[in-house]
């Protein structure tokens, strides 16, 4: 065959397509037959070459030529033979009438229709065959149910149900088959009927009895039927249905209502109406007042022997099982829920009798839900009861904390009594209780030898000796009892006895009286303002030649001298909460009760255990303190914002950490010693806290006032001087208005700090105005003079006896440095020369001096030696 030429290449053209070629390029005018005839000569042409070029190559090899032909021949012959002989082949096969193509299919035919005859009769006997024991089968279900025969009958209900759903094919789609099954079905469900109406005249449940029949005569039956052969023939889902009501029947009517009410029971053996025999469980209430409380466990173990009994060995093994295992979980769940747990005591007593009942309820649980019912059982009871003590401690320690919530939330509805306590301090303290030092963080030093008092820890050796201890608790609360605790409710009044003849609260308030003593006392005006004597200031400005003024103006130094120590009271009253007191009642019963527990022996100490009886309820003491921690400063948190309140809450934590430390030494309760310490560092801490928060409230409060006066500057125009004049005298009222809530609460050391550290701060703050004016005129130094003079009436809170002078000085550094400063606003400058060198102002820093100096006087020659000689520092004395 020729190869495709690629299209590249030159393609070699044959004769007739050149000449085809041409008659398409000629055109009408160049077609003629010159050029026809020119085509036509070329054709021709080319055809002789080629007839040329044949007879060549045949001559160029004659033999094989001939060989070839000779070949072709013979084979056109043997083609036409075999022609003729398919020919007759296909006559002899295909002929409609002798071919035999035709003659097998007829005969393959009439085969078929033989076996189609064949196979039709055989489905027609095997279904004929199949109907007949249908029926069969049919007509004896019809008797065995007619005569009552149920057993049996089921039996032949399953037998016909498998005939009936094996039927042959060509019967499935059958009316016969399908009234058949319908027969069936109607007989079966009477058949269920009648064995559910079996099983519910053999076993009875309701209120008042439980009734089991060994036989049973059901309608149309010769004999009657056993009732082990009832439960066997009853269908699986039937069966479990009634055996789920008669469960929910014997729990309600039976076991659960034993734990409700006292009943009794009773079993009988007789025989109904029929002369059926028959066995009765009988219940009957009991009387109200029964306090057998091992009855309902009794009741329990009758009714399971009684079932076990009379219908565990009746059941089939494909339900029985399963049955009794249903029994055991609500079984354990009503001994626990209705007798153990509510029945657990709250009183220790009670706790011997309540063992002896949960023994009991172990015995049932080994000896029926566990022996009985379900071997695999978790025994729960058991658990339970192996850990009785652990409960009791719980549920005593809910109790405690829920009535220590109630008695604390109680506490807040009402107005809260109070009584006095007894701050203990050490034997040898100043006669005036107060005399701390100046520096606040030491609030509590009370002399110059460098002994501190901590309130809130310390006590006298005669209260050590008389710590709270449970053996001796009886006696503790006769004491209390006859010696009954005075309670006072919160009046502004004076709680130390200090003063007798204290004014109506009306006089308090008016405004004549507006610098009146808090505590009712109206010293003289030389009692109480300061000791610095008034150095008298003329028009002019005095030279340093002014001696008279200088030396009257020596005799502050003189006059702050503390008071030397002389033996006092070993103890302050301060005010506290009944509240604490109940608290602290309440921690004392929960260790006692705690150590009667661990005492009597009634748990014994299991060796798996952590932790010994008593230890849990012991624990709630201290859950106690930090339920009231907590829980107070939410519920009182309106009360809270008032400063009496802050500082009671902060004596009541005080007190309680008194209370709990007298707690700690006691040997007994070693167990929770360490949590008691942990409560008693809280409190006092608490206490600590509280207090300072209270002081730091008031000392905000008082820089917003003094903020308003903006400085103390162009004090010389009446409405600045006007606007300074009020908010100096709201600080004195603000002060003297905390200082009357504090005092009836607050020991008196404490009270003397507090009320001494808010007025620290005024004077601090107007001390640094003041000093902080770049120039102060003539006018404006008098004016702050007199606005300086204001706050001398506050001296008055710190004093206790007119005769004696007052100890303001001991609680508020800054009084001297304060009280200089309204004199040296008025001073000459010989007056302020002579106050340095004599060393009246150490208090002053030289800076300080030298600005005040500079801002009092004008730029002269002796203003300029002062200030150098200012600058060389404080005199050495």
């Amino acid at each position: 065959m020729d190869f495709p030429l690629p299209d590249h290449l030159p393609r070699k053209l044959d004769v007739s397509s050149n000449v085809l070629s041409k008659f398409d390029s000629v055109t009408l005018q160049s077609l003629n037959s010159s050029f026809a005839s020119s085509c036509g000569a070329e054709l021709d042409e080319s055809i002789q070459l080629t007839k040329t070029k044949i007879h060549d190559r045949i001559c160029a090899d004659s033999s094989s030529f001939q060989k070839q032909l000779s070949s072709a021949k013979s084979l056109k012959e043997r083609l036409d033979t075999l022609s003729g002989h398919v020919q007759a082949l296909s006559v002899t096969l295909s002929d409609s009438k002798s071919g035999l193509v035709p003659v097998l299919l007829e005969a393959l035919e009439a085969h078929q229709l033989l076996a189609q005859e064949s196979l039709d009769a055989d489905v027609l006997s095997d279904s004929l065959s199949h109907l007949s024991d249908c029926r069969a089968q049919l007509d004896t279900l019809q008797k065995l149910v007619d005569v009552g025969d149920l057993p049996p009958a089921v039996v032949a209900c399953h037998t016909l149900s498998s005939l009936l759903v094996s039927v042959p094919g060509p019967l499935k789609d059958a009316s016969v088959v399908s009234e058949m099954q319908a027969r069936l079905r109607v007989l079966n469900n009477r058949v269920e009927e009648l064995l559910s109406d079996a099983y519910t005249k053999s076993v009875v449940v309701n209120a008042s009895e439980v009734i089991i029949k060994p036989f049973v005569l059901v309608p149309r039956s010769l004999k009657p039927l056993s009732l082990s052969s009832v439960l066997s023939s009853i269908s699986s889902a039937s069966l479990a249905s009634h055996l789920s009501t008669l469960r929910r029947d014997i729990l309600t009517h039976y076991i659960e209502c034993f734990f409700d009410q006292p009943t009794s029971l009773t079993i009988s053996t007789t025989k109904d109406k029929s002369g059926a025999l028959m066995h009765v469980l009988s219940r009957f209430p009991s009387s109200p007042n029964t306090i057998d409380t091992g009855s309902p466990l009794i009741n329990v173990s009758t009714i399971l022997d009684f079932l076990y009994k009379q219908l565990s060995p009746a059941l089939p093994l494909t339900h029985k099982h399963s049955f009794l295992r249903s029994l055991s979980k609500p079984i354990s769940t009503a001994v626990l829920a209705r007798l153990l747990i509510p029945g657990l005591p709250s009183q220790l007593e009670a706790l011997p009798a309540f063992l002896k009942i949960s023994n009991q309820a172990v015995d049932l649980e080994d000896k029926y839900i566990v022996g009985m019912l379900d071997a695999s059982s978790e025994s729960e009871i058991k658990t339970w009861v192996n850990n009785v003590c652990a409960h009791y401690e719980r549920q005593r320690r809910s109790h405690i904390l829920d009535a220590a919530r109630k008695l604390i939330i109680q506490s807040i509805s009402s107005s809260e009594p109070t009584f006095h306590a007894q701050l203990p301090l050490s034997q040898e303290i100043p006669d005036k209780a107060g005399f701390a030092p100046a520096d606040e963080g030491d609030a509590w030093g009370l002399d110059d030898d460098g002994q501190s008092l901590n309130v809130g820890s310390s006590r006298s050796a005669l209260e050590e000796k008389n710590v709270w201890g449970f053996d001796d608790l009886e006696e503790g609360r006769e004491t209390q009892q006859a010696e009954p605790v005075e309670v006072v409710e919160e009046d502004p009044g004076d709680a130390w006895g200090w003063n007798d003849e204290e004014p109506a609260p009306e006089e308090l308030v008016q405004a004549e009286d507006t610098w009146d003593d808090p505590w009712g006392e109206e010293p003289a005006l030389s009692e109480v303002t300061p000791t610095v004597q008034t150095v008298p200031v003329s028009s002019q400005r005095p030279s340093a030649n002014s001696v008279s003024g200088a030396q009257r103006a020596s005799h502050p130094i003189d006059s702050t001298s503390h008071h030397h120590p002389k033996s006092g009271p070993i103890s302050e009253p301060y005010l506290v909460s009944t509240l604490a007191k109940s608290i602290i009642h309440t921690v004392e019963d929960a260790l006692h009760e705690g150590q009667r527990l661990s005492s009597s022996g009634i748990f014994p100490t299991s060796p798996t255990s952590k932790t010994t009886p008593g230890t849990l309820i012991m624990q709630s003491g201290a859950l106690v303190l930090d339920l009231y921690r907590a829980l107070y400063p939410t519920v009182a948190a309106a009360r809270l914002v008032r400063p009496g309140d802050v500082m009671k809450f902060s004596n009541n934590c005080c007190w309680l950490a008194e209370e709990v430390d007298r707690l700690v030494t006691h040997e007994r309760v070693l167990v929770v010693k360490d949590k008691l310490e942990e409560c008693k560092s809280v409190f006092q801490v608490l206490a600590d806290s509280w207090y300072q928060d209270g002081i730091d409230r008031q000392r905000i409060t008082l820089r917003d006032i003094l903020a308003s006066a903006k400085g103390f500057t162009d004090t010389s125009d009446q409405d600045r001087y006007d606007d300074c004049e009020m908010a100096i005298s709201r600080v004195v009222r603000e002060i003297r208005s905390t200082a009357n809530a504090w005092k009836p609460v607050l020991p008196k050391s404490k009270y003397y700090t507090a009320v001494g550290a808010i007025v620290e701060v005024s004077l601090q703050r107007i001390l640094e105005n003041i000093l902080a004016i770049p120039d102060i005129p003539e006018v404006e130094s008098h004016k702050l003079s007199e606005l300086c003079r204001i706050l001398a009436a506050l001296e008055g809170l710190f004093v206790e006896d007119f005769n004696e002078s007052s100890f303001v000085v001991s609680y508020v550094s800054s009084w001297l440095k304060f009280s200089y400063l309204s004199e040296l606003l008025e001073a000459s400058m010989a007056d302020l020369t002579y106050l340095f060198e004599e060393g009246a102002l150490v208090d002053f820093e030289v800076d300080e001096l030298v600005k005040l100096v500079r801002a009092l006087f004008a730029d002269t020659p002796l203003r300029t030696k002062t200030l150098e000689k200012i600058m060389v520092g404080h005199p050495v004395r």
